[in-house]
């Protein structure tokens, strides 16, 4: 079988998306030797690479996320000869000469519209015409799997449930090696609440701001707040949030961090915390746990499914509720150890390998119809 796989996003955009493309594909390399694929990069990116006989790197001009970028990506991929096409950025070529498959990572862009740019909901617009034109549809959560099915109308039969998994790179460290790290590197003292993702309106930063202020007001608490993530669109709100409870250096922005510190940073972490108002599956919590991290995420979508019991779940716009939540978490070592063995615990289900080896199964079933 001939594979070929989408990965020029993991050039324009490390985090997210481009993430599950690279970890995939990785983990693809490991576990099949004898089928063939063809990994389409960006034609600037000099880095990606998978070192085994039966992968070739092709790179293409067509740029990700670009107007034109279906049609342009017809003509690139015509010369080449596949028996799937995977696109796991979810918008495939206009048309192609064999079966695809196609991610979605979450339908955020149709329950959320206000939280677009003009030219995000422009590309998102095309999710519907994607949906119907792919032969398969690999959903990262039960939680995408439904919306797909309730807001694009895709027969159940066509979704196929595939969770992601946090890089093993994600894995507990010794407390004093990551506090000293993080004290160093980033300035931070021991007793810090963590967040990370792209700063964005659906991260719902702004309540966790304001719950902040109350755990430190109303609750007497000394965290710093710690927010690992560059700056996304639409931030305006966030930045007058922040003037407004003048919490000073009590926040820190850190920007965008590496895996190979923000390891550290979990691990550091006295608690992390994802107050979002819809995530397609939600890595960061995942990540956290794995390191042994407690975590505090919102009961919507998939994040219950991804934590399970092993973190606190909290209504998203409910301010008083997460301040508690963190409270509780914060001062009570026995909570504090109990969801850290939860977590560890939980993160084991989720693998790479297992996420490939049922993706594999989708190419087969999808090139065999």
């Amino acid at each position: 079988m001939r594979i070929g796989i989408d990965a020029r996003l993991i050039f324009y955009h490390q985090a997210g998306i481009g993430q599950y493309i690279l970890r995939l594909t990785q983990a693809l390399a490991q576990i099949d030797r004898d089928d063939a694929f063809v990994v389409f990069t960006s034609r600037k990116d000099k880095t990606f690479h998978v070192e085994q006989a039966n992968f070739k790197q092709q790179r293409l001009w067509t740029p990700s996320h670009h107007h034109l970028e279906r049609w342009a990506m017809t003509f690139e991929l015509a010369p080449f000869a596949l028996d799937v096409l995977h696109s796991p950025d979810f918008i495939p070529p206009a048309w192609t000469r064999c079966p695809s498959v196609i991610t979605m990572h979450d339908l955020a862009f149709m329950l959320y519209p206000r939280f677009l740019t003009r030219d995000s909901a422009r590309y998102y617009g095309q999710v519907d015409l994607a949906a119907r034109q792919a032969d398969h549809i690999i959903a990262v959560s039960q939680s995408t799997k439904r919306d797909t099915i309730r807001l694009l109308g895709v027969p159940e039969s066509k979704i196929t449930v595939i969770y992601e998994a946090a890089h093993p790179l994600f894995a507990p460290l010794a407390a004093d090696v990551a506090r000293d790290f993080v004290r160093t590197r980033y300035d931070l003292p021991a007793n810090f609440i963590l967040f990370v993702g792209t700063i964005e309106p659906r991260k719902n930063l702004p309540t966790l701001l304001r719950a902040f202020k109350r755990l430190r007001e109303n609750y007497k608490s000394d965290a710093v707040l710690a927010i690992a993530g560059k700056r996304g669109w639409l931030v305006e709100e966030v930045d007058r949030v922040i003037a407004e409870l003048q919490l000073g250096d009590a926040v820190r922005f850190l920007g965008g961090v590496q895996n190979e510190e923000l390891v550290y940073l979990y691990n550091a972490a006295r608690v992390f915390v994802l107050p979002s108002f819809y995530e397609g599956f939600g890595l960061p919590p995942l990540e956290a746990m794995a390191c042994g991290t407690p975590v505090i995420v919102s009961k919507v979508s998939s994040l219950p499914e991804v934590v399970g019991d092993a973190g606190l779940l909290v209504t998203p716009n409910d301010a008083e509720e997460l301040a508690v939540a963190m409270s509780r978490v914060l001062g009570d070592e026995k909570l504090r150890r109990e969801l850290r063995d939860k977590g560890l615990v939980r993160a084991q289900i989720f693998s790479w390998q297992r996420a490939a080896r049922e993706t594999l199964a989708v190419y087969r079933q999808v090139a065999r119809q």
